[in-house]
């Protein structure tokens, strides 16, 4: 899509077909492909760890906020640093896309062999990609899209299955068989990260348990608990040591009730007498504290409850049962039998599965885990190393770190994911792992790269069946964009591209904070010693317009298709610089209204300054006082922008911008440059503002100012070649000096004056004999002369006689009323009356004999000019004009 300079903006600004045609045309000109050479000034590159999105098929309001939010920072820096890499990935292995399949193909995993059902879910995958990329590109992002890549695919298969045998041979990582968090719905054990609170209904039970023994002190006692059906799991009962009611149990034995298997009664501090009875018992396992009960005391392990949350054998006649099911008929024959002392509705926290919002269990099973508990302040630390956008977002990060208590759970019990590069000896289980040259392999297809067993001369072998954590693999994105490997003939890890690392921006909302940075500094951190990003870039929620968050269920959900079918993309990038970042916001259409307005006015603009000016006039050599201050103000406003993007602080450029170009320059400026179309100075400072405003403008809304630029200003060079205005580079402040003060003030005067005409309904060019002028105008008295048709103009050194009276005063009858009671009415009366003072700056009030406080009224007033002509303040200003002179 090629334009010349002869070209001409004509109608109206038609984004269904600038828009769409200008994303092809990037995107086959390859306009943001990153050019950077590996060895390079690391200074001169700056490179965005883009988050993949999970493979689900559907944009919503978060991705279009999200990346357009990281769109808006490669933007900036391509054009103000040159080389930058903004890659794209796809999360497509693990759960989400293992569920996305069976879904879409309405079958079961389980129902598949491994191999044949991972080749399904890469085919549905390939699917859901193509329509996103789709997606993406039609908001307008520039991506780089030769940088691609796939969480499954065999090269970031290969440094997955690299990290963990590095991390294996630093001893970051072991294998245990122990107690771990796990889903029943999605069958697999997941890591801390992986679980939420989420309020569910439910009853707390008071049950009895009977003593047992030669001389009990009692017959029973009472706990309380939310979960019936893990009585047959039951090992052990816990009293505080505290406890002074209680304390008669410890060293006792008691009888669980329908099952009747007997356990001991143990002291120990973590019990929370606070809760229910203060008696508590321990089954493995219903919570972390069963977990660490079980582990200090060397406790039994009774496995009342399966990997699909159905009942065991354990539990007797509710064998085969769901736990939901099993807990009703559990409390029924505990009442039946005698055992149920209490039940009333509780509404609780519950641990669940962010994923598909599963209540979890603990199960005891072999995992592999990665250390982090012994290094929490080396991660902290790498934290506190990097620039947080919004730095208040550290919070969360520092919050999460010290309240981890588990070790990081890498492996899963599923088909679709990057396979463990280990086999097991089938005599003495010693682990056997890949070599890298080897990489990527599947120890279900491949064979181990020994014959014996070096531990036990074993010749047989057991493949590992787990896959990684997705998480295992998506936290290692900075390695794999930079081209982490291993290099045999050094025997030490190297980059493709070092120059890239450490990146320079990590963007990602804050509910991933926990999962995708956190494992991401875990990664990189183990495997190079630096911190992986420099800053991070945290974005908010889109809500709906009540702030309520969207959801389907709520019938609140606002589709982005919806959005771009009815409103510009541009204008819709710019309602995505509304916010601050990291903060929710309600997604509030007027201000996507508003952005179509913008590209209106841009446009109109555009197409004006075209008839006032050359294309490419000279500097002359003087440049008039008016002209000269937009300059400086253009100046200013360039400063303040690259201040703003420098710090993403996308809302305050956008809203400068728009000020500065609606009102100062449009509303103020360019009308009057319709005056002073013929003059040299005037041409030059318009041109100069538009080719600025272009370029401002391009990081937010770059489709409007690709056409306008490649409209007006292309092929200057006189070649043909599609030089994109988003590889031009960003405006600097050309040095131009001017009084601020008195420009701004001037610009007031004039639009004072343009209005004072236009309420009297007089043609703009009508002549005013006098005016007056109280203000900061030296240097600008000509211009607003020459504008406003002002015959004489005074400034005056001393403001005019106003004469200041009060207009109103209202009370604050809430305060006041409680306060001074039947005293209100005199303090009404003399107020009516005028028998009252105030003090000059008001803040305080006597009046019927009481001195009101600031906060307790509000004074109106009234400036009254009692001289010849019309009066008119300004923020700078006081003009008077002389009503007789009028014509």
């Amino acid at each position: 899509m090629e334009s010349t300079a002869e070209d001409t903006l004509e109608g109206s600004y038609d984004p269904e077909r600038i828009e769409s045609a200008w994303q092809d045309a990037w995107v086959e000109a390859k306009t943001y492909r990153y050019e950077g050479e590996p060895g390079q000034d690391p200074n001169t590159t700056y490179a965005i760890d883009t988050p993949p999105p999970t493979v689900s098929g559907s944009l919503h309001m978060g991705h279009l906020y999200g990346h357009t939010l990281q769109d808006f920072a490669a933007r900036f820096q391509r054009m103000a640093n040159g080389d930058v890499l903004f890659p794209f990935g796809y999360d497509d292995n693990g759960i989400a896309s293992e569920r996305l399949t069976e879904k879409d193909l309405d079958i079961r995993h389980q129902d598949y062999e491994r191999r044949e059902f991972q080749q399904l879910c890469r085919e549905v995958c390939e699917t859901y990609e193509a329509e996103f990329t789709d997606k993406m590109q039609s908001l307008g992002t520039s991506i780089d899209w030769d940088h691609t890549y796939k969480t499954i695919e065999p090269r970031v298969q290969r440094i997955s299955q690299l990290s963990f045998i590095d991390l294996y041979e630093q001893g970051r990582e072991y294998r245990k068989k122990a107690p771990a968090i796990w889903c029943p719905e999605c069958e697999t054990a997941i890591s801390q990260v992986e679980t939420e609170d989420d309020e569910r209904h439910s009853h707390f039970n008071d049950i009895a348990f009977e003593l047992v023994g030669a001389n009990p002190p009692r017959e029973e006692f009472v706990i309380s608990t939310t979960r019936p059906e893990l009585i047959p799991a039951c090992v052990s009962v816990f009293v505080h040591p505290d406890d002074e009611d209680n304390q008669d149990l410890v060293g006792e034995t008691a009888r669980i009730p329908l099952f009747g298997h007997e356990v001991p009664i143990i002291e120990d501090d973590r019990v929370d007498m606070e809760k229910g009875s203060g008696v508590v018992m321990c089954c493995t396992f219903g919570d972390q504290n069963d977990i660490e009960w079980y582990q200090a005391h060397d406790l039994p392990l009774r496995v009342a409850i399966d990997e699909t949350a159905t009942m065991t054998d354990l539990a007797g006649d509710y064998e085969g049962m769901h736990t939901e099911e099993a807990r009703d008929a559990i409390v029924e024959d505990l009442e039946e039998a005698g055992y149920l002392r209490d039940r009333r509705e509780i509404v609780h926290d519950v641990g669940v599965h962010e994923r598909c919002d599963t209540p979890v269990e603990y199960r005891v099973s072999k995992q592999w885990y990665i250390n982090v508990l012994d290094h929490k302040d080396e991660y902290l630390e790498a934290g506190e190393a990097m620039d947080w956008y919004p730095e208040k977002m550290f919070t969360r990060y520092r919050h999460w770190i010290e309240g981890l208590e588990w070790d990081w759970l890498i492996s899963r019990q599923r088909d679709s994911g990057i396979p463990f590069p280990v086999w097991y000896c089938t005599d003495c289980d010693h682990e056997i792992l890949a070599e890298k040259a080897d990489l990527p392999v599947d120890p279900l297809s491949d064979e181990p790269p020994v014959d014996t067993c070096p531990e036990c001369g074993n010749d047989t072998f057991e493949p590992e069946e787990d896959v990684f954590d997705t998480w295992a693999t998506s936290s290692l994105t900075p390695l794999i964009n930079a081209g982490w490997d291993w290099n045999e003939e050094t025997e030490s890890f190297e980059m493709s591209n070092p120059e890239l690392y450490p990146f320079d921006l990590r963007p990602q909302g804050h509910d991933i904070i926990s999962f995708w940075l956190f494992h991401t500094i875990v990664k990189c951190y183990e495997h190079t010693g630096e911190v992986p990003f420099d800053a991070t870039l945290i974005n908010g929620h889109v809500l709906d317009e009540n702030r309520e968050k969207m959801s389907k269920s709520r019938g609140n959900v606002v589709q982005p298709a919806e959005v771009l079918a009815e409103y510009p993309v541009d204008a819709v990038r710019f309602w995505a610089a509304s916010a601050a970042v990291g903060d929710d916001f309600p997604f509030q259409e007027q201000d996507i209204v508003a952005g179509e307005k913008l590209l209106r006015k841009l446009w109109n603009a555009s197409k004006l300054i075209d008839t006032l000016a050359p294309r490419n006039p000279p500097e002359p050599d003087e440049i008039e006082p008016i002209d000269r201050w937009l300059l400086a103000e253009l100046d200013d406003t360039i400063e303040t922008l690259t201040e703003h993007f420098e710090a993403y602080e996308f809302a305050k450029a956008r809203n400068h911008l728009r000020t500065f170009f609606w009102n100062t320059f449009c509303d103020d400026y360019l009308e009057i440059a319709k005056t002073r179309e013929d003059r040299p100075s005037t041409q030059y400072a318009l041109r100069t503002a538009h080719r600025a405003f272009l370029l401002l403008w391009a990081p937010i809304i770059p489709h409007a100012t690709e056409e306008i630029w490649q409209t007006v200003y292309a092929d200057e060079d006189g070649t043909e070649t599609f030089d994109s205005l988003h590889t031009e580079a960003w405006p600097e402040p050309a040095g131009y000096e001017a009084d601020l003060e008195a420009g701004e003030t001037a610009m007031e005067v004039i639009s004072a004056l343009r209005r004072y005409k236009s309420d009297r309904q007089l043609p703009l060019n009508a002549s005013i004999d006098a005016v007056s002028v109280h203000g900061t105008l030296e240097g600008f008295e000509t211009a607003i002369q020459d504008v406003t048709h002002v015959e004489t103009l005074e400034v005056l050194e001393e403001p005019p006689e106003i004469t200041t009276q009060v207009a109103s005063i209202d009370l604050d009858y809430a305060t006041v009323g409680p306060k001074y009671g039947a005293k209100v009415g005199d303090i009404d009366t003399g107020i009516e009356s005028g028998e009252y003072e105030i003090d000059d700056d008001a803040d305080v009030l006597r009046v019927a004999g009481e001195e009101l406080e600031s906060d307790l009224f509000e004074v109106e007033l009234e400036r009254t000019y009692s001289g010849d002509g019309v009066m008119i303040e300004t923020d700078a200003a006081v003009v008077i004009i002389d009503d007789d002179t009028t014509e």
